[in-house]
């Protein structure tokens, strides 16, 4: 059964997304972009456009669920806090939408992509071009992000479903 699924890598400064359509072990690209805020816009302005902008993305693609990469603390704790507003703020747009989120931690996204969770980068940008058929990897980098977690969340659905 054909599903159609989005995915988010969230932040303040670049949300990326991604829409793809699955079929048992087939995908294919529907879209990608990055939704961009200016770094001298007040935050309340920035999360509104991701708000708005991540509202018209899901109401023009209608994806029956959705995948988002879940927040992870790397050194620096201060710069995961907008990156959670953020998050918060595409977790609202989908509610809002009824649609089903899943989140997903960087090391579920990279095993689910490539087979492995410390893949670098490059490595899933490469995988993301294969599986969607590509004759590049997605540009900017949080687009090929946001697919990979598109990607994860059907592999995930599809166990799901098969009760395993």
């Amino acid at each position: 059964m054909k599903s159609r699924v989005l995915g988010f890598d969230p932040g303040l400064a670049n949300t990326g997304w991604g829409v793809i359509e699955a079929d048992a072990s087939r995908f294919s690209l529907v879209a990608y972009g990055s939704i961009s805020t200016p770094s001298d816009q007040p935050v309340g302005e920035r999360l509104d456009s991701i708000f708005s902008k991540s509202s018209e993305i899901i109401k023009k693609y209608k994806p029956d669920f959705a995948g988002i990469e879940s927040l992870y603390f790397a050194k620096n704790v201060t710069s995961a806090i907008p990156v959670a507003q953020a998050r918060g703020i595409l977790l609202l747009s989908l509610f809002r939408e009824g649609i089903n989120a899943r989140e997903y931690t960087p090391q579920q996204i990279k095993q689910a992509i490539t087979g492995s969770g410390r893949a670098e980068k490059q490595q899933i940008q490469e995988m993301i071009r294969i599986l969607l058929g590509l004759s590049e990897v997605p540009r900017p980098d949080h687009s090929a992000d946001a697919l990979g977690a598109a990607v994860c969340c059907y592999n995930s659905h599809l166990l799901q479903e098969r009760g395993l």
